[in-house]
């Protein structure tokens, strides 16, 4: 872990971005509160990954690539060099800035039930600097190779943690990555290093090293989303469109077709399903995995009322999440994680931004997972 040492030049900076910051537009739910009995942690701590209950949560970390640094996430309108800052006290997984009634992520709804949690990022930095990054251990430019190691340093600060009993606290690992992967698709196809095929392996031998090395771990895997979205954000956009063409060369490679994305894009979406379905990780009662696919079936960017679309939402990049943006899909992945295996949304309106929050199912108050979505009553627990 490194220790970060700042200079009065370096605070003054922070500062000026913290005011900044304050002026972007957010989304929080001020006063949300959810049926009294789901605050209750169990009356022991739970040995199965099916009966815990948010409030039996008590880490929580994230593994990705720039969209869970969150580049950009706090960046003044109009100033694309800030998007090489990391805002991880905003990142939608992980982030700890400000509370719920502010800026959604799921560490802040989480907050709501364990007040005591911890690992979530707070300010900007990077994966290295302890006093930013907590458990965040996404990494810029990162594709599924990379969270083979993004795993590995994380089992290393959990279990190297003085304030975490890494044998029976329950943490909670968020996964979001495949953008960078994609980025880099149409050089191979399905004939290379970012086939479905490779992509899934990557995916399987990184949360293979949590399951070796971390009991009582839930992975909730974010679903891929299908970047023909992002040619929709160009369109008539020729700033957005110029720096895409550095950001990610196989969207702006028109050999590469809409409907060659989007394909490329599915064929991710179905490897995390097989995974999740093939049950390697549900061996033992004390891990297991879940995937959010509520990504998967939107093609449509964010739009306002007349039609546009909502810049808003993303970084001055117009690839990255803005505060905005981040706080939204927060929202969308929370109501996933509450839903049932089977059950849950595959698409959602990114345009509405009156979708409440919602709360777990007081009838199965639990991490939804594969086997309590298909009976609940049989983990239940007091």
């Amino acid at each position: 872990m490194v220790t970060a040492r700042f200079s009065s030049a370096t605070v003054f900076l922070v500062l000026i971005v913290g005011t900044v910051l304050s002026a972007l537009p957010d989304l929080g739910y001020p006063g949300w509160q959810c049926d009294a009995s789901l605050y209750q942690k169990s009356k022991k701590v739970p040995t199965s990954a099916h009966s815990v209950r948010f409030a039996d949560i008590k880490v929580i970390g994230a593994l990705g690539d720039s969209l869970t640094a969150a580049n950009g996430a706090g960046a003044p309108k109009g100033d694309p060099l800030a998007v090489i800052l990391q805002y991880r006290g905003l990142a939608f997984q992980c982030g700890g800035d400000h509370t719920l009634d502010e800026h959604v992520t799921v560490a802040n709804v989480l907050k709501k039930f364990s007040p005591n949690l911890m690992g979530y990022s707070t300010g900007i930095g990077s994966a290295n600097v302890w006093e930013v990054s907590k458990l965040n251990q996404a990494v810029p430019g990162a594709e599924a190779s990379d969270t083979i190691t993004q795993a590995r340093a994380l089992v290393q600060i959990i279990q190297s943690h003085k304030e975490i009993d890494y044998k029976n606290d329950w943490k909670l690992v968020n996964i979001f990555i495949g953008a960078n992967d994609m980025c880099a698709y149409c050089n191979d196809g399905e004939n290379g290093g970012h086939s479905k095929a490779q992509w899934k392996q990557n995916v399987i031998t990184a949360v293979q090293i949590l399951k070796d090395n971390l009991p009582r771990t839930i992975v909730s895997m974010t679903g891929m989303f299908d970047m023909r979205m992002l040619r929709e954000i160009d369109h008539d956009k020729y700033f957005c469109d110029g720096l895409h063409t550095f950001e990610c060369p196989c969207e702006k490679n028109k050999a590469f077709t809409n409907d060659d994305i989007s394909a490329a894009c599915h064929r991710y979406m179905d490897a995390q399903l097989e995974i999740q379905s093939s049950g390697i990780f549900d061996s033992t009662d004390d891990f297991t995995f879940v995937v959010q696919p509520f990504f998967n079936g939107i093609v449509t960017p964010p739009l306002k009322p007349d039609g546009d679309v909502n810049l808003d939402w993303f970084a001055p990049d117009c690839f990255h999440f803005s505060k905005l943006g981040h706080a939204n899909v927060a929202k969308h992945l929370w109501n996933n994680i509450v839903q049932p295996v089977g059950s849950k949304n595959t698409i959602v309106n990114l345009s509405d931004p009156t979708i409440p929050l919602n709360c777990p199912d007081v009838s199965c108050p639990f991490f939804r997972t594969t086997k309590n979505s298909v009976d609940c009553s049989k983990y239940m627990t007091a």
